[in-house]
């Protein structure tokens, strides 16, 4: 359901809908609307604004959804590369599960290595591109 919701607010012009919109677009009931939106926030893909004059709450993007999130998952390698590394130490690295672990931290490493000149481009293209709003 968070992906059908995120997936929901990417689809629309404002990039923002309420809870009975959500639900309405997706034909789910509210409260898994109520879950899904309590899991996106949290991880920031999405705020809750409080809409004027109304009781109801927006659910929005956060901006720069993707950039954001690649570089908040960066942390989150370094953390699986040292939970990893003690893993590769308990089971031993020539153990059958020590090697799928050796293999899952070589793969790992290389998106660490790699993320930041992915980054880079990226950063590059969307100044360079013309269709892109100037904000």
């Amino acid at each position: 359901m968070p992906a059908l919701v995120f997936v929901a607010l990417l689809a629309t012009d404002s990039g923002g809908l309420t809870a009975e919109e959500l639900a309405a677009q997706l034909q789910v009931s509210r409260a898994a609307i109520s879950g899904a939106v309590n899991y996106l926030s949290p991880v920031g893909l999405i705020t809750r604004e409080r809409q004027p004059g109304t009781r109801r709450y927006r659910y929005v993007l956060q901006d720069p959804t993707w950039f954001e999130l690649v570089v908040r998952r960066e942390r989150l390698l370094d953390r699986w590369i040292t939970t990893t590394r003690d893993g590769i130490n308990a089971l031993g690295p020539t153990t059958p599960a020590g090697q799928r672990l050796a293999e899952s931290l070589a793969f790992v490493e290389f998106l660490q290595r790699e993320m930041p000149a992915m980054l880079t481009r990226w950063r590059e293209l969307q100044t360079n591109n013309p269709r892109r709003k100037s904000t």
